[in-house]
């Protein structure tokens, strides 16, 4: 049987993700919204979902899951949608180096 992870979105951000109007598409998701919250085994994700309901850890509006294959599934209002993670961009420091001047000199060719 297949394995899941859970990620649960925390508070503050799954506040404005219910209240957000619904997009159709995928849902791009921050890892900082979201707290690690183990693993479960089902068929699949509404079967993990109907594992959990009912029960104090039941999926909640906002809540991730993520299949071993890296299939990332949001729970929504209709349903599981697609999600993507978005990772913030990762900066060299080289952004504010100024830019060199003139052209490469051409030595191999004899100019220069």
């Amino acid at each position: 049987m297949p394995l899941f992870r859970l990620h649960r979105m925390k508070e503050v951000p799954r506040q404005q993700f219910r209240w957000a109007p619904h997009t159709s598409g995928v849902t791009a998701i921050k890892p900082r919204d979201f707290d690690p919250a183990g693993e479960l085994q089902a068929a699949g994700f509404y079967d993990a979902w109907m594992n959990l309901r009912g029960t104090e850890g039941a999926l909640e509006i906002g809540d991730v899951l993520e299949s071993e294959a890296g299939e990332i599934r949001i729970c929504k209002y209709v349903g599981f949608e697609e999600a993507r993670w978005v990772l913030p961009e990762v900066k060299s420091g080289l952004e504010s180096a100024p830019l060199a001047a003139g052209s490469p000199v051409m030595q191999s060719a004899g100019l220069g």
